[in-house]
Order: structure tokens, then C-alpha cells, then sequence
């Protein structure tokens, strides 16, 4: 069902957590993803989870201002953080299980302004010459814009608010917590469409 869904792409709700706003320059810290599937009352639900802290790569710019946000410590030792390239193999391992399950073509970053988050990925699957990246290259569902259509919504917390969706803020920016909320915040707006009688789509109608 979930292959049929969205054109046989396999949706990944994915936060990051970094040094800064240059995916290109800036240390990648934490990494969430959250699978998603349909229960037996064919809504949209969490499935498998993901969560990495990430050990900065050689070089990395790590801007003070970002961490005054995030509360990271990035040299902390208690942080468990492993090195970016296991991080993103791991990662990538756990999507393409997923993929297959659901039989599905190939995975699709969700994401609350996705751009930010598929960037970091993307630079860092590159950075240490992993290849395979299951997301798709440019493509993704951005649930700033979903919730601005459906909640007149454009912040993560208040679209959740709207939305019915418990959010706490002191829990923010934790890649995991983040990621959880936009999970529950798509899956929200999916089967609020569905009930609506937005999904399925009726073959037989016609657009101007």
C-alpha cells in the first residue's frame, strides 16, 4: 500500500542537527530517521527509528551560535557520537531495509524545510565517497509547506500545535525529538486528507 501511495517512493522523515547553516563547511552532529507505514486501518504511522550523534569531521566548522541552539557539545565523550562515515552507512543501511519491505522504488527525504536536511546528508555521503544514497537526489515532501496549507502553519512547533499534535519546546532541537514531531506532524495531514475524501483519488473524475 505505501508503494502506491507516493508514486513507489518510500517516505523517510529525517532531521539533522549541525555546526552551522554550510552543508558544505559545517560539522554534521546529529542525524534522526523515522520510517513510515500503514496500520491495519490503512493510516499512516511511525514505524523504525534511527538516531545517530556524529563525531565532527577533520576540519569541520562548528559555529558557537549554532550550539547555544542545539545545547551540543560536540567533544563530549558522554555523547556516544561514532564517525560520519559509520554514521551514514548506518543510515543509509537502514533506509534501503526499509525500501525493500515496502517494496518501493526509492526513498524520499520528508522533512520540515528538507532542503537543509538533504543538503547535510547528501555532502556527507559525498565527503566519504559513499555511493548508493537511497534518497532521491533533489525531490522531497516539505511539511513547512504541507502545514501551511493544511494549518496556515509554517513553525515546526506551531503547525504541531494546530495540528493537535503535542510539542514541547524545552525537547527542541534534538534531531530525535524534531524528527518525531514531523513525523507525527506528516502522518497527521496524510490521514487528514484521507478522511476528508482525498485518498483515494476517484478515477473517474476530471480536472478543468
Amino acid at each position: 500500500m505505501l508503494a502506491k501511495r507516493f508514486r513507489g517512493f518510500f517516505p523517510v522523515v529525517v532531521d539533522v542537527e549541525t555546526g552551522g547553516f554550510n552543508h558544505e563547511t559545517d560539522a554534521l552532529l546529529e542525524v534522526a530517521a523515522i520510517t513510515l507505514k500503514f496500520d491495519g486501518e490503512s493510516r499512516l504511522v511511525k514505524d523504525q527509528t534511527f538516531h545517530a550523534h556524529v563525531e565532527p569531521f577533520d576540519g569541520a566548522n562548528i559555529e558557537q551560535a549554532a550550539l547555544d541552539v542545539t545545547g551540543i557539545d560536540p567533544y563530549n565523550p558522554l555523547r556516544g557520537a561514532i564517525h560520519e562515515i559509520e554514521a551514514i552507512k548506518e543510515l543509509f543501511k537502514f533506509i534501503r531495509k526499509g525500501q525493500k519491505n515496502a517494496e518501493c522504488q526509492r526513498s524520499i527525504l520528508v522533512g520540515h524545510n528538507p532542503t537543509f536536511d538533504l543538503n547535510f546528508v547528501k555532502t556527507a555521503a559525498e565527503r566519504n565517497a559513499i555511493k548508493r544514497n537511497p534518497f532521491h537526489p533533489f525531490s522531497t515532501f516539505d511539511t513547512a509547506a504541507l502545514a501551511a496549507l493544511c494549518f496556515g502553519q509554517t513553525v515546526l512547533a506551531k503547525a504541531c500545535q494546530t495540528a493537535g499534535v503535542g510539542f514541547d519546546n524545552t525537547e527542541a532541537h534534538s534531531a530525535l525529538y524534531d524528527t518525531e514531531k514531523t513525523a507525527d506532524l506528516f502522518c497527521t495531514m496524510v490521514n487528514r486528507y484521507k478522511a476528508l475524501g482525498g485518498w483515494p483519488l476517484n478515477n473517474n473524475s476530471s480536472v478543468d
